[in-house]
């Protein structure tokens, strides 16, 4: 089991950043990654990496603190962090009409 600071570290590699969203074992959450990624024009593993420093740039004390629930709940911490992390930047990404660069999803390429 890799340390959340090592998997948040080495998402910067898009060959690492599509293993560790493999690893997730989550099917839904990757197609729905893809395809929110292709809508900005990024790969699934580009779109994971951009929504951690969205999530770490942007997210409320709310957010924050759920994400801290999941940790303490979670057998793979780092595992359940991207999640969490990717499942909040997918909900912003989400909204109707929301196109790169608008400010009602923080989203930035």
């Amino acid at each position: 089991m890799m340390l959340l600071g090592q998997v948040l570290d080495r998402l910067g590699d898009e060959g690492i950043a599509a293993e560790t969203l493999l690893g997730l074992d989550d099917l839904p959450l990757m197609v729905e990654v893809e395809a929110t990624g292709a809508r900005f024009g990024e790969s699934s593993p580009i779109y994971a990496s951009n929504a951690v420093g969205r999530f770490a740039a942007f997210a409320s004390d709310e957010d924050w603190l759920a994400l801290m629930t999941a940790l303490e709940r979670a057998s793979d911490p780092a595992a359940a962090c991207l999640r969490q992390m990717l499942l909040w930047s997918l909900r912003q990404d989400s909204h109707a009409g929301c196109d790169a660069g608008h400010e009602c999803c923080n989203h930035r390429s």
